[in-house]
Parts: structure tokens; C-alpha cells; sequence
């Protein structure tokens, strides 16, 4: 031992090691976890609804990147009293039956979600005021398409102008359709969305936030106007929120979520063989197409000019078709 120190010094001995606990594989199984619903998302706080409570939650580390968005069923843990300042955790997403995407543009890989476990897609446009822009509806037809959803068409301001000239265009597709004004009967839209989760979208100025206060009296989303000079609205609902609606008179209830005005609907996500699928009468008429084809208008050998030219398929129903797949690649705006 050197002279400097004793076998007293401290600085003799080790430094003593960090003991830590050994990690393993077991994880929790949270048998104690209630099942909840995303009714908003707020800068990393969830909202859920917990058997009729509103609980304020956070997601837990072991979700790592996952992401939760309104809709989605989950399972929590912790204090879900919804007391005012109780916080509790989501530990599990259930898995999803429907997924509405968009991508910010067309050349963007980043996929958003932007709602989850929705059955149909409320594409709102006005007649007037900001007039309609066919490019955005296309695009809304072809993401709920993609997704599984269901689309309805809803027009309003129809006080303003005719719905027939709009409504022409989409005939073909079968695509259902309402037409509603200001302070007009919703006992048609109303139909359409009980006993369903319906998501509204459209741009800003259309009157989603307005259709939401009449279908939810006390939903108190907020209302803008329209710019004069540019002819769009001002964004009035900033984040997707999802409401229930009153109680039917045959018991039945359903779910709409109100989401932030879009000016643009980004679809890189979308692989024409999915849009296809959407129109089961024409996917049966390409099942000889040469492999790789899209269907589009310029494909060589393509099952659907064989179907034209046999008169087997309907002329108006294809050319809408391949105006929606068109639409992938035409800017929405």
C-alpha cells in the first residue's frame, strides 16, 4: 500500500457500484383498465369519455410513439374520477376498424391520422359563399374510399344557389346526399347519422360548425364568416372534437366529430388498386388488366376501355371514376 494512504483513507476504497434492478420481460396487464373513447386531443392531453364521465388523461411511456387520435377506443388506468385536477393513464389502443389519413401534400410520405373508428365520411360543402371546389370533394370521396367509410354528400347554404348543378357530378357514383340551409329542417341529415360515428369535413366558411350547434344545441362550436375578398373562412373549429347526439325517438343514438376547416387533402397514401375496390362492379371488369395498371384514362390494354367498347359498363360511372383517381394527382386548391 502506498505511504500516501491508510487502509482508513476513504479515498481506499472503491467507489462503490449503482446497484439497479435487473430489467425484465414481464409487463403489467392492467386487469384494472376501463375502457374509454378519445372525444379530443389538446397538446398531449386526452379527453375520454369513461361510462358518461369526462377524464382528463395522458398516454403511458410504454405506447411509446403510437399515436392516439379522437376516436379511438382505449383502455385506462389511474384516476378516472374526472375530478378537477385528477389525471389518468391510456395503456392500450384497441385496434382500429377505420382510419381516415391525409398526407399534407401529394408528395409528402407522412401520413396523418386524422380520426379514428369513424363509419362515414360528412364531406360539407357550400352551394355558395364560398362556392364549391369539386377538386376538394373528389379527394374527400377518394381518403373515405381508402379508409373503408362510407361517404355522404352534405350541400349547404342551398338558399344561395342550386344544388342540382353540384349534385349532377356525383350521380354516378351513387354517392348519398343531403341538402340543408340556415334554419332549415335537418330531419334528413339527422337520419343519416343516427346510429352511426360520422366525422364532418370541409373547408372553413361551409357551415360545419354551424350544422354541429343545430344537431348538438349545446355543443357551442364556434361560428365565423366568410372573406369577402378571398372567399374562404376563417378557421373557427381548431381541433377535431367528437360530440354525441341527442337520443332518437326510437332509442338509437349516434356520433359526430366536428374537425378543423381543410384547404387541401393530401392522398400519397392512396394506391389506386385500394380505390378500385371502393366500385365492386368496376374492379370486376379490370381483373384481366395487365399487372401494374391503375386504370386511369392513358393505360394501354386497360379492362375498363375493354368494358366501354363491349358496352358493358357504364360510360358516365367510369369517367367519374377515373376523375377521382385523377384527383391523387391534381392539386386540390
Amino acid at each position: 500500500m502506498s505511504g500516501r494512504y491508510t487502509e482508513h483513507d476513504h479515498e481506499h476504497y472503491e467507489r462503490p457500484r449503482r446497484r439497479t434492478r435487473p430489467r425484465t420481460k414481464e409487463r403489467p396487464t392492467y386487469d384494472d383498465a376501463v375502457d374509454g373513447v378519445v372525444v379530443t386531443v389538446d397538446r398531449g392531453r386526452f379527453t375520454v369519455l369513461i361510462d358518461g364521465l369526462t377524464v382528463m388523461a395522458m398516454k403511458a411511456r410504454p405506447l411509446g410513439r403510437k399515436g392516439v387520435v379522437v376516436g379511438d377506443r382505449v383502455r385506462v388506468v389511474g384516476d378516472t374520477s374526472g375530478d378537477p385536477g385528477s389525471l389518468a393513464r391510456i395503456v392500450e389502443v384497441t385496434e382500429r376498424l377505420t382510419t381516415l389519413r391525409r398526407t399534407a401534400d401529394d408528395d409528402d410520405p407522412v401520413e396523418r391520422v386524422i380520426v379514428a373508428n369513424a363509419e362515414q365520411l360528412v364531406i360539407v360543402t357550400a352551394l355558395a359563399d364560398p362556392d364549391p371546389q369539386p377538386r376538394l370533394i373528389d379527394r374527400a370521396l377518394v381518403a373515405a374510399y381508402d379508409a373503408g367509410m362510407q361517404p355522404l354528400l352534405c350541400l349547404t347554404k342551398s338558399d344561395l344557389a342550386d344544388p342540382e348543378t353540384l349534385l349532377s357530378t356525383y350521380r354516378s357514383l351513387g354517392v348519398p346526399w343531403v341538402v340543408t340551409r340556415r334554419g332549415g329542417d335537418l330531419t334528413a341529415l339527422r337520419e343519416r347519422l343516427t346510429g352511426r360515428t360520422s366525422v364532418l369535413v370541409g373547408s372553413s366558411g361551409v357551415g360545419k360548425s354551424t350544422l354541429v350547434n343545430a344537431l348538438v344545441p349545446d355543443a357551442g362550436r364556434d361560428v365565423g364568416i366568410v372573406n369577402a375578398v378571398t372567399g374562404r373562412g376563417r378557421h373557427t373549429s381548431t381541433s377535431a372534437f367528437m360530440l354525441a347526439l341527442p337520443e332518437a325517438p326510437d332509442g338509437r343514438r349516434g356520433w359526430i366529430i366536428d374537425t378543423p376547416g381543410i384547404r387541401s387533402f393530401g392522398l400519397a397514401h392512396v394506391r389506386p388498386e385500394r380505390l378500385i375496390e371502393a366500385f365492386p362492379d368496376l374492379d370486376e371488369m379490370t381483373e384481366e388488366c395487365p399487372r401494374g395498371c391503375t386504370h386511369g384514362m392513358e393505360e394501354p390494354e386497360c379492362g375498363l376501355d375493354e368494358a366501354l367498347g363491349a358496352g358493358t359498363a357504364d360510360p358516365e360511372r367510369v369517367e367519374s371514376f377515373r376523375r377521382l383517381l385523377a384527383a391523387r394527382s391534381e392539386p386540390a386548391y
